[in-house]
């Protein structure tokens, strides 16, 4: 499933609100730096989705606001 994710970084929480469009909308602590904040995002989702880590990958966005992740389900 891929889903659509703008990401706040440098917040002051972590938390994550699904938008009316079907979209997320993501907080993170981590600062936009050498992918922390891309990380802090994956681990959200992962508890959010409730699968591990390795099955959400980042396919666009790297370093932008505006993402898409893939979240592989078993």
């Amino acid at each position: 499933m891929r889903i659509k994710v703008v990401v706040v970084p440098r917040s002051s929480r972590n938390a994550i609100e699904e938008l009316p469009d079907g979209s997320f909308k993501v907080w993170v602590r981590a600062v936009p730096e050498k992918g922390k904040a891309n990380l802090a995002v994956i681990e959200l989702l992962a508890l959010n989705f409730r699968v591990p880590k390795t099955q959400i990958e980042l396919i666009s966005g790297h370093r932008d606001k505006h993402k898409i992740f893939e979240i592989f389900e078993a």
